[in-house]
C-alpha cells in the first residue's frame, strides 16, 4: 500500500486523485471572503431629493458677502455691522451684529433674529433698532475646540 499525500487507490488498482484538506479549508476560506464582499443591496434612508431652481439660488444672500456689511436703522444712521451669521439648533438663523464702537474697539456684539433685517437697494436695514439694540443682552462668540 502507498502512503502518497492525496492519493488514494482505488477497487481495480486506479489511480483517484483527492484534494488535501487545508486547500478544501482555504478554498473555503477564499469563497467565503469574496460572498463578503460583494455590495449590499441600497436599502431606503429616509432621504428625499429636492429640485432646486439654480436661478432662485443665484439671487439669495451670500454669507460671506453680508459679513462685514452695514446695518443702518430708519433714519439711514449706521447701527453696525454684521459680524457673524449663527444657525441655531432649531434652524432658526440670527444675525451677530457689532454695534456702537469706532473701528471695532469699544463696540459690543448683540444677536438679531434675520428675519428682522430688510434687504433694500444693496441696503440692510433695522426698522426702529437703536432703542432695541441698546437693552439687548451682550452676545459672546465661543469657539469650540
Amino acid at each position: 500500500m502507498r502512503s502518497d499525500i492525496g492519493v488514494k487507490w482505488g477497487v481495480q488498482n486506479e489511480v483517484r486523485r483527492t484534494t488535501p484538506a487545508s486547500f478544501r479549508y482555504a478554498a473555503a476560506l477564499v469563497s467565503a471572503m469574496l460572498v463578503s464582499s460583494l455590495p449590499l443591496p441600497v436599502l431606503p434612508q429616509g432621504v428625499q431629493l429636492v429640485v432646486v431652481d439654480v436661478h432662485t439660488v443665484a439671487e439669495g444672500y451670500r454669507t460671506s458677502k453680508l459679513i462685514g456689511s452695514n446695518v443702518v436703522n430708519d433714519q439711514n444712521e449706521k447701527i453696525g455691522t454684521i459680524e457673524d451669521i449663527i444657525i441655531g439648533r432649531d434652524r432658526v438663523l440670527f444675525a451677530v451684529l457689532q454695534v456702537g464702537g469706532f473701528l471695532h474697539l469699544g463696540g459690543r456684539m448683540v444677536a438679531v433674529p434675520f428675519q428682522s433685517l430688510v434687504f433694500e437697494h444693496d441696503c440692510i436695514s433695522l426698522k426702529s433698532a437703536r432703542p432695541r439694540l441698546a437693552k439687548r443682552n451682550r452676545f459672546a462668540l465661543e469657539t469650540k475646540s
